[in-house]
């Protein structure tokens, strides 16, 4: 067993739980619902949920109405999170009072904040359980317990260990996630993800390409390799580096498509660049969050580089793949921006033309270096500055968008909308732009030759090429 990986036996005793709440739900008809709140990882540990109930013998509900279990798996990044959470859960008293023997529960990076989950605890007594990011493996023997009729609260201080293979229950069967490491080290001034998600921790890369060479035999075109800053990934078996770990995913036969998301400027090495301009199914898509075009703000979010280490990644980058989509992160109105910091930021858009950007207002975070600094911006300052920067990145994405006019490329076709000229399916191109043309239900999950013949305000219009 590596370090930092829970042991094989204390897995299988969780998965012996599962069997034995399997056994007594036999001939019941019992469903879960589950509310994602934040990022990907989110989503994929609600989808590790998800696979624990369903081998509990739990399948999914149409609403939480018609839920007996319903758990809620909180963010804690943005603002107000807090307050549409705790709305949420205090919404069900009425349902929980229908239906006493319904099982409600909290789990996700918001009760990793302990004095969050026992305010929830104190405010909602009718919640079942509550746990933190660290305990997700255990939420076999959590069940049980509620089940049995205590109530659980189960917040761990320490980073978690790494629980390989645990049951879990894909979204899509084309596209999907793996994470290759969890935690972060960087510790920018702005964000909780450090304190609520812990160090980092690196999966084995054998682990990981065993996990995706299942999923390609499974028949999933798409993946997307995950962590909070997989550029500074470190596989602890071996010393491989993140370039490495994606030529061994490329070798993996039936995988078409690879992604990865997210990356820290700082840590994008040469080897990383080409690596993905010479692996031929790495996408060329990177989302590279800049949050400020200002050096100086950067220096106060602790983020090591400046807006010039930034504009020559990009230069580099293309250079290396002229048609490759940038996508960013960005915050305004972080404590001291002045006018002309938020200036550089607008002219750092305008320079670099990202395909999509991802704007968010500074919120204060409880237990970040910035939530202490005296000179906070107001609100009504923080939504001109966010009204401006987005009207400055739709502007540039409508120019880049025509660029794409009578090009040719394939699509992983991901749904179907019924639009006013007929149905519409939709999926991206090799890089990020999502493309929209004529077909049904049929065409999901296949890849299917489209030429772009229009644009719409943040996508593609193509046809079918036979």
């Amino acid at each position: 067993m590596l370090k930092h990986e829970v042991s094989k036996a204390e897995l299988l005793r969780q998965k012996s739980i599962l069997k034995s709440i399997y056994d007594a739900n036999y001939g019941h008809d019992y469903r879960y619902h589950i509310e994602s709140y934040g990022c990907q990882m989110n989503n994929h540990d609600s989808e590790r949920i998800a696979g624990m109930l369903n081998e509990a013998g739990y399948r999914p509900a149409d609403s939480k109405n018609d839920a007996d279990i319903i758990i809620f798996n909180t963010c804690c990044v943005r603002e107000h999170a807090e307050l549409r959470v705790f709305g949420n859960v205090g919404a069900l008293k009425a349902l929980k009072d229908e239906k006493p023997f319904l099982i409600i529960g909290v789990c996700g990076c918001m009760m990793q904040q302990e004095q969050v989950a026992k305010k929830l605890s104190k405010r909602y007594p009718f919640v079942d359980l509550i746990f933190g990011t660290h305990e997700l493996f255990r939420l076999p023997e959590m069940l049980e317990s509620v089940l049995s009729g205590d109530h659980v609260f189960r917040i761990s201080g320490s980073d978690a260990d790494i629980a390989e293979d645990l049951p879990i229950m894909r979204n899509s069967t084309f596209s999907t996630n793996v994470n290759i490491m969890f935690g972060c080290n960087n510790f920018c001034t702005y964000c909780i993800v450090p304190y609520v998600r812990g160090r980092e921790r690196s999966r084995s890369a054998e682990n990981i390409v065993g996990e995706v060479k299942k999923l390609a035999a499974a028949g999933y075109l798409e993946i997307t390799l995950l962590g909070q800053n997989v550029n500074s990934y470190n596989a602890p078996d071996s010393g491989i580096k993140f370039p490495g770990l994606l030529a061994l995913v490329n070798d993996i036969d039936g995988v078409k498509r690879i992604r990865f998301m997210t990356s820290h400027p700082k840590d994008l090495s040469d080897e990383l660049i080409y690596a993905m301009r010479d692996l031929d199914k790495v996408c060329h898509h990177i989302h590279l969050p800049v949050q400020s075009g200002s050096s100086r703000i950067l220096r106060e979010m602790n983020r090591r580089y400046t807006r010039e280490d930034y504009l020559r990644l990009i230069d580099k980058l293309r250079a290396n793949m002229p048609d490759i989509d940038i996508t960013t992160d960005i915050i305004v109105g972080f404590p001291g921006e002045t006018d002309a910091d938020f200036e550089d930021t607008i002219s750092l858009v305008d320079e670099v033309g990202y395909c999509a950007a991802y704007t968010f207002m500074y919120s204060q975070r409880e237990g970040t270096i910035a939530a202490k600094i005296p000179d906070q911006i107001p609100p009504e300052i923080k939504k001109e500055r966010l009204h401006a920067l987005n009207a400055k990145v739709a502007s540039k994405l409508s120019i880049a968008s025509k660029n794409y006019i009578n090009k040719i490329g394939e699509v992983l076709v991901e749904g179907c909308d019924q639009k006013p000229g007929g149905m519409m399916v939709y999926g991206k191109m090799n890089g990020f732009r999502t493309v929209f043309f004529p077909g049904d239900e049929s065409l999901i999950g296949k890849m299917i030759h489209v030429k772009i013949i229009d644009t719409l305000n943040t996508s593609l219009v193509g046809q079918m090429v036979k």
